[in-house]
């Protein structure tokens, strides 16, 4: 009996130890203030997880408790795709993070995402933003497998230091080239059967299948009147656009690929932002311009088209720097996008529309949405390929194709797929739709997060009058 007594007073010693190492490694990682923010009554943590402990090779992260409850919402990790780009920069100071960068200060996001889950945000693979390694030779070549690999390494390690959230329903969400790096660390998370509560995952404009993406382009651009008959015609019948981006990875055109795209940018011109084709662009050396573009602005919300730049110049200072725990290692400054590694553009190719597919068929939600004024990856492309999954899967319209709403206006349109599958466009939304459209944006992610149908107007006097109206406008045609 003493001897048994002894072992357990001696597993309680060793149980209260580790408690407080990982009460200290927290604490070591919490943020006491980030410079030029405003007060707020929410947590966060930021610094480093070793993903490799022989080659130094580490992922950094910023993580925004909810704002209220934090213990009863669900985690949600966030990735930015590029590849190459980064998640805190992009993800959290961009686009639906707590805080925007105004100026020397930070101003409140009203839009945050963490007005509904703990928010993640991952800089991955190493070599992104300020995630390392030390082993300089790892940037030489990556690949959607090395990135997978680190990420459930990571995931793993960080729920080690934060046990609290081991059991919380977890989701993963993500953008553009994160229509790779979302489905491929869920399918690692189930095949490994990782101890973790993969709840469902959320892409934005996600790039799922090469050919159906990028083709999809050109009638887009000619659709919203970017590019004229003639051009259209000829990526119709001489070079595609996924031809065109297949050969630019190569770094060589064909005299005839390089003939469309040569009128294709003539065509566009400089001063459209092929992620948003209806939104100002941001051009900070031009001040005239700067200014004319404010007015133009005036009579509406106004997005600050310039706060890529701007985050960009608040994460470089040293004191925004100590304020995250964050070093600079092997390279002179942070950017929004890696200059230094070599990935394997191959990978573009691999389509991952078939992993959404064996997402679903295990049970897990899938909601893939598109920010409809994006030319990279149109909404086009992405409908097709979610509508012609779902009759490969079997599955029965549950939702059919109609209008979601925000307040009194629509937000976009939607169509779910038996239980676990769902599209939705949102209106007036860029690649990156929680930056141009940052309410709607909040409004399909808490939708999403708490498994309810997006917001729709359905009553019959709702629908009598929008065929009043639908009648009336068709008789001026006529009158």
């Amino acid at each position: 009996m003493p001897s048994q007594a002894c072992l357990l007073l001696t597993i309680l010693q060793l149980m209260q130890i580790y408690m407080i190492a990982i009460n200290c490694s927290i604490e070591a990682d919490k943020i006491a203030s980030l410079p030029g923010q405003p007060q707020v009554n929410f947590n966060q943590f930021a610094g480093y997880i070793s993903v490799d402990d022989n080659q130094q090779r580490s992922l950094f992260y910023y993580f925004v408790e909810a704002e209220v409850e934090p213990t009863s919402k669900p985690l949600v990790l966030w990735l930015n795709g590029g590849p190459g780009c980064s998640s805190v920069g992009a993800g959290a100071f961009c686009e639906h993070g707590p805080f925007k960068p105004s100026g020397n200060h930070l101003v409140k996001n009203h839009y945050s995402w963490n007005k509904e889950a703990n928010m993640l945000y991952l800089e991955s693979p190493a070599g992104v933003g300020f995630s390392f390694s030390t082993n300089k030779s790892f940037y030489t070549y990556l690949d959607d497998g090395i990135t997978a690999r680190d990420n459930i390494v990571f995931l793993k390690q960080w729920l080690n230091k934060y046990p609290q959230y081991k059991n919380r329903d977890f989701y993963i969400t993500g953008e553009s080239y994160a229509g790779h790096y979302v489905p491929q660390l869920a399918d690692h998370i189930l095949k490994s059967k990782a101890k973790i509560n993969l709840k469902g995952i959320a892409i934005g404009n996600p790039l799922l299948e090469f050919n159906t993406d990028f083709n999809a382009r050109a009638e887009y651009l000619w659709s919203h009147g970017l590019i004229s008959d003639a051009t259209y015609e000829l990526f119709n019948t001489v070079c595609n656009f996924s031809q065109i981006r297949r050969q630019s990875q190569q770094g060589h055109f064909t005299p005839s690929c390089a003939h469309v795209i040569t009128r294709v940018n003539g065509e566009i011109g400089h001063f459209i932002d092929s992620y948003d084709v209806t939104l100002d662009v941001c051009l900070p050396s031009v001040q005239s311009q700067s200014k004319a573009l404010n007015q133009l602005q005036e009579d509406s919300e106004k997005i600050d088209v310039c706060v890529e730049d701007e985050t960009v110049l608040y994460l470089n200072r040293e004191d925004v720097r100590g304020a995250l725990h964050a070093r600079l290692i092997n390279v002179e400054q942070w950017s929004i996008c890696s200059d230094i590694l070599h990935y394997n553009y191959q990978n573009l190719e691999v389509p991952t529309i078939t992993i959404l597919g064996s997402l679903v068929k295990s049970g897990v939600r899938v909601l893939v949405y598109s920010g409809d004024q994006d030319s990279v990856i149109p909404f086009t492309g992405t409908r097709t390929l979610i509508d012609r999954l779902a009759k490969e899967l079997r599955l029965n319209t549950t939702v059919a194709y109609s209008s979601w709403f925000e307040g009194k206006q629509v937000a976009g349109w939607t169509q779910v797929y038996g239980d676990n599958l769902s599209f939705a466009t949102i209106r007036g939304a860029a690649h990156e739709a929680p930056f141009s459209q940052p309410e709607r944006s909040l409004v399909l992610f808490r939708s999403f997060i708490r498994g309810q149908p997006l917001p729709r107007i359905d009553n019959l006097a709702t629908r009598n009058n929008t065929l009043t109206r639908l009648v009336y406008h068709s008789q001026l045609f006529y009158t």
